[in-house]
């Protein structure tokens, strides 16, 4: 295990950097100029705004700001943001709470609802709970969550009058009414993704039960006269869990960076929010430092979906 993941780290440094280049190249060479705001300032003449460009190391070639950027970036250090001049790393870690709470708790919301709900409908094969099941499911999987977001303003908010539909970034729990109206805020948001989270993963639950449930260790289970729910869960259930942990462990990265369409609908000031308004403003450190930290948590949950395969089966051996 340990030769396997030395090999596994070693192979992912050269990656990461690959992935960095070519995220920093195509930044630098997207059309757009991050001082254009400065440009329709008339106040602001082209000799400032030249000396605003040196500052920002803009006028040096495209190897040396990659090499700068990335030699910092390893240290801890992301960089300004060219927008607000303050510490990228300072707005991601504003922003990351809200994400965690929002985004996080409508995964883990999914993954509780996607379990007994695939293991249900496999169970429960061509019934009525089944088509009922299944076509829920692909509602929710069809829908996008930007449509499925403003159906729920519509219903819940504007006709209904049971949630705000704009998330409210500064509000502070200090106590029970405050920690209701935060609670009341989040469910709209939270629901949307969870809708969207439970029917993909149901799907992978739902194929994976079927799939393992007339093997011949089930029946081979049955015959040692081991009571159905044992079978399930000790024999059909942790096998089918394998490619869904994968599944889960390599989704995961998604709770950090936040949903960018659903952030937006709802005004919640997350990852995904901050990165969409950089885009727009060609906020250059901004972009880099988030994707460039979305393809570091990629790799690094990949290596834990490969760890999980032998935790949940015994048979894996990390040889070569």
């Amino acid at each position: 295990m340990s030769k396997y993941l030395i090999n596994r780290l070693l192979i992912a440094i050269p990656t990461l950097i690959a992935i960095s280049i070519v995220i920093f190249a195509i930044l630098a060479l997207a059309p757009g100029d991050p001082m254009g705001e400065f440009a329709m300032n008339p106040s602001i003449t082209a000799e400032v705004r030249e000396n605003i460009r040196k500052s920002l190391g803009l006028d040096q070639p495209i190897h040396i700001r990659y090499v700068k950027w990335f030699t910092a970036f390893i240290t801890g250090d992301m960089g300004y943001s060219f927008t607000s001049r303050s510490p990228v790393i300072g707005l991601i870690l504003q922003r990351i709470p809200t994400t965690l709470w929002v985004v996080g708790s409508a995964y883990l919301v999914g993954v509780l609802l996607a379990i007994p709900l695939g293991v249900i409908s496999a169970l429960k094969r061509n019934t009525i709970v089944d088509t009922v099941l299944t076509t829920l499911v692909f509602f929710g999987f069809s829908l996008p969550t930007f449509f499925t977001g403003l159906l729920f303003i519509i219903i819940f908010s504007i006709q209904l009058k049971w949630f705000p539909f704009i998330y409210n970034s500064t509000l502070q729990v200090k106590d029970l009414q405050s920690l209701i109206a935060q609670v009341k805020q989040s469910i709209m948001p939270i629901s949307v993704l969870g809708i969207w989270q439970t029917a993909m993963l149901m799907r992978f639950v739902r194929s994976e039960i079927l799939e393992n449930i007339h093997q011949d260790y089930v029946r081979t289970a049955y015959a040692k006269g081991l009571p159905r729910f044992l079978v399930i869960n000790r024999h059909i259930l942790r096998n089918a869990l394998i490619p869904v942990g994968t599944l889960v462990a390599l989704d995961i990265p998604s709770v950090f960076t936040g949903a960018l369409v659903t952030e937006k609908v709802f005004r919640v000031p997350g990852i995904g929010a901050l990165l969409i308004d950089s885009i727009y403003k060609n906020d250059t450190p901004v972009v880099m430092a988030i994707t460039f930290i979305y393809a570091i948590l990629i790799v690094i949950f990949n290596l834990v979906a490969d760890i999980l395969y032998g935790l949940l089966d015994p048979r894996v051996k990390y040889t070569k």
